[in-house]
């Protein structure tokens, strides 16, 4: 029995969690199922959080109603950019505590945050149960929102691959360091070679120019190209170095709250709008389909 079959006999045995907390009713129409993006590395400090972050509170300018779930668990990051001190996190949600719905706290720009923990070792790698359970919880949130964004720890740990297999889309997060490429094309590897994951959006972090940004994507791709089969990576676009950045992280900030003219914070507003202008992606690949309504008619 896969997972999808267990969990649909596990929610037709139980009503579903009713949600406690804030009232997130109403947000989209409930035909409208939530567009789901992971964003993740193959290694860390590359910006990947500062990236969903930013991306998340653009999108929301262009009247999206956003979502992120901090996926690093036991190292949580999201909250700590944004200056948060949510209460309660996802270790009370799989301690039982504590449904999502409770657990959600506001950021900037209304943007909504699943929070993760620190330091919480037995988060490190779900079980299948803690899994099954996840998606269960999701159920109650699902026709909520407009678009999810996944914000994965880096690498290519179990809990990474659960999350990036659970999405509609992925953005790969590199910066041109030789050791984020090669860490970025073994996280493709993985994917491709053993969960079947052929399409992958690249996006090129502290680039100081457009034709530096391309010449590290043309370096990934030919490398993709002769070792991996049948691969569509596409060229997603670059956030240009940006001296500000470091001071927005410092001050727990948003850079493209805190200096919207700068460089780095048009380029997210020209990806949020890019973004936006496109169809979401309506064929389910990967081997978990995490999308709550459709969940369902696997």
């Amino acid at each position: 029995m896969n997972q999808a079959e267990t969990l649909k006999k596990i929610m037709l045995s139980q009503p579903p969690p009713t949600p406690q907390g804030e009232d997130l009713s109403g947000l989209v129409s409930a035909d409208a199922p939530p567009r789901v993006i992971c964003v993740t590395s193959g290694k860390g400090g590359v910006g990947k959080t500062n990236i969903s972050v930013n991306l998340a509170y653009t999108l929301s300018q262009t009247g999206k109603k956003v979502l992120i779930l901090d996926a690093d668990l036991n190292l949580a990051n999201v909250d700590i950019l944004l200056g948060l001190t949510p209460r309660y996190n996802l270790h009370h949600v799989f301690t039982g505590e504590k449904n999502l719905a409770d657990i959600i706290v506001r950021g900037p720009g209304d943007i909504m945050i699943l929070p993760a923990s620190s330091g919480i070792m037995e988060l490190a790698d779900l079980s299948e149960s803690q899994k099954l359970y996840f998606l269960s919880e999701m159920e109650a949130l699902g026709q909520k929102i407009d678009i999810m964004l996944i914000d994965t720890g880096a690498g290519i740990n179990n809990n990474v691959i659960y999350f990036t297999l659970a999405a509609q889309e992925r953005i790969i997060v590199l910066t041109p360091e030789p050791t984020s490429l090669t860490d970025s094309y073994a996280l493709i590897k993985v994917l491709s070679s053993r969960h079947d994951i052929k399409k992958f959006r690249i996006l090129i972090n502290s680039a100081h120019s457009r034709q530096e940004a391309l010449a590290v994507f043309r370096q990934l791709s030919l490398v993709a190209d002769r070792f991996l089969d049948s691969l569509s990576l596409d060229f997603l676009g670059y956030i240009p170095f940006d001296d500000k950045l470091p001071k927005a992280v410092r001050a727990q900030r948003l850079l493209t709250e805190l200096s919207p003219e700068a460089p780095a914070s048009l380029m997210f507003m020209e990806l949020a709008e890019q973004l936006c202008r496109e169809e979401p992606e309506q064929q389910l690949d990967g081997n978990i389909k995490f999308f709550w309504k459709g969940l369902f008619n696997l």
